[in-house]
């Protein structure tokens, strides 16, 4: 626990058992502890002085105590049970470094100020404890909730007032810990999904203001504390064209949070038929042709050139894959799980190259459609080889780092040239799905050999032969691949 106690000896276990005491009136509706000060002096005390930046890399990675603490209707509405510090100790000893603790907090004893149950924030602290203990970072922040932060000028009043009421409230609860743990001031804020108007992200960063001023007003180590604030439904874009970051007195305490599930129809749309992603996918009618590993590169740039390289560090909040374990056959389900940990690996690995901090959304349950790692009632790993794309990449923070070896698909598949049209070379990749007698050639529009790139006996797996083309005449020409029984053709096109 980093809740700070400044008092040695004897006093010391004496203080400790009235605060028990006090934490076990309050649960029988007895005891009281005594109210704190809204505002009291900054207090340096523990409170480092590095950059969110620098503060961020010691976070990483971060992983999601989701469907837990911001289920609506009490922590095990929504199938999970309990959390407990096995739990947390499992997540720590799987080697993450951060947990994310979504949490609503409309469970009021007084509706018309706001006021939280102080049960609720027992309960809430219960857990920010069990993380601290573990040695790991914290991070509560105001989740979903019923979805009553709306940015919209109608209800700008309404939600200020109670985004204060509420936040004064939590930084009181959570004044004497250390830097360790951090305040999120909200989640995916949004109208829709579509591009903001002018109206809503401006509301949505005055949200971020009124969250900041609300920390910063209770003083003590939350003068000093670092917060994240959020950039409009936290997608990449509309942060990096919309965003204004809050104004803060103190310098470089503030980190940025944004949320990455792309392409969606891969990711978490669970009736999609789309189950291939990447480079290495062989079957366009299951890949989406947008969002891959360039286009995740370039979004996570756009976050290192406008905050990182500034000193602010990035929370990539959350971002995953669901499990498809439905899809009609044990092949196809298998062919799913290998792009699933490829895009875990691309994604995870080309965060910590650009700098932003990876933070697993784990929603707890592990079956069809789930995105659990953790059998939340043991603290086992149910998903290792996710757990150790995520873990095995976390001191791997160079631009030297390179993709992982790509799966290999369970269908023979020749890929199309890249890149195409071409002058004068071009890769050539393809799959062999079982160990076969394989010729790779060049065609001419007639059919005609024009070169043999390869003939002999290959066992499963991917490759790739590159064609240069430099004493060949301009024109289209045909890559034929046969392996077995199975044969396909790509056209090219060399240039000159």
């Amino acid at each position: 626990m980093r809740r700070l106690l400044y008092i040695a000896g004897p006093l010391a276990c004496i203080v400790l058992v009235c605060t028990a005491a006090f934490a076990a009136g309050d649960a029988a509706g007895g005891l009281t502890a005594p109210a704190m000060a809204d505002s009291i002096p900054p207090d340096h005390t523990d409170m480092r002085d590095i950059s969110s930046y620098a503060l961020s890399q010691e976070m990483v990675p971060g992983w999601n105590l989701g469907n837990s603490l911001e289920a609506i209707g009490g922590e095990t509405a929504w199938g999970n049970p309990k959390v407990t510090q096995r739990l947390i100790d499992s997540v720590k000893a799987a080697g993450f470094k951060s947990v994310r603790i979504p949490v609503a907090w409309s469970r009021f004893t007084d509706q018309a100020s706001y006021t939280i149950d102080p049960l609720w924030l027992n309960r809430v602290e219960d857990v920010v404890n069990y993380v601290l203990s573990a040695g790991m970072y914290a991070m509560i922040n105001e989740h979903w909730d019923n979805g009553w932060i709306i940015p919209t000028n109608d209800q700008q009043e309404e939600v200020n007032k109670r985004l204060a009421a509420m936040w004064r409230q939590i930084a009181v609860r959570f004044r004497d810990y250390d830097d360790y743990l951090i305040f999120a001031g909200t989640n995916e804020v949004h109208v829709d999904y579509n591009a903001p108007t002018s109206e809503y992200y401006t509301v949505q960063n005055g949200y971020n203001q009124t969250f900041v001023n609300a920390v910063r007003s209770t003083g003590g180590r939350n003068t000093y504390r670092y917060l994240a604030v959020q950039g409009y439904n936290t997608n990449i874009d509309y942060t990096n064209r919309f965003f204004i970051m809050p104004a803060d007195a103190q310098q470089s305490r503030l980190l940025v949070e944004v949320h990455y599930y792309d392409p969606y129809n891969f990711t978490i749309n669970s009736s999609s038929t789309i189950t291939q992603w990447g480079k290495n996918a062989t079957d366009p009618a299951r890949t989406e042709t947008w969002a891959n590993e360039a286009w995740a590169d370039a979004q996570f740039k756009k976050m290192k050139i406008k905050f990182i390289d500034k000193g602010f560090g990035v929370l990539l909040g959350e971002y995953g894959v669901q499990a498809r374990l439905n899809l009609g056959s044990t092949a196809r389900n298998q062919e799913h799980a290998a792009y699933r940990l490829y895009w875990m690996q691309y994604i995870t690995r080309s965060l910590e190259r650009h700098g932003l901090v990876p933070m697993y959304w784990d929603n707890g349950p592990t079956g069809n459609n789930s995105m659990g790692l953790f059998n939340r009632a043991t603290g086992a790993q149910v998903y290792r080889d996710i757990i150790k794309a995520i873990v095995d990449t976390s001191s791997l923070n160079t631009s030297s780092v390179q993709p992982p070896p790509l799966p290999v698909p369970l269908e023979g598949a020749l890929l199309q040239n890249y890149p195409n049209p071409f002058n004068p070379a071009t890769t050539i990749s393809f799959t062999i799905a079982v160990p076969a007698q394989v010729t790779l050639r060049v065609l001419d529009l007639l059919g005609r050999e024009v070169d043999l790139l390869l003939a002999g006996h290959l066992p499963a797996g991917a490759y790739s032969r590159q064609w240069n083309a430099a004493a060949i005449p301009g024109g289209v020409y045909y890559c034929q691949l046969q392996a077995g029984a199975f044969r396909s053709t790509r056209k090219m096109v060399l240039l000159k």
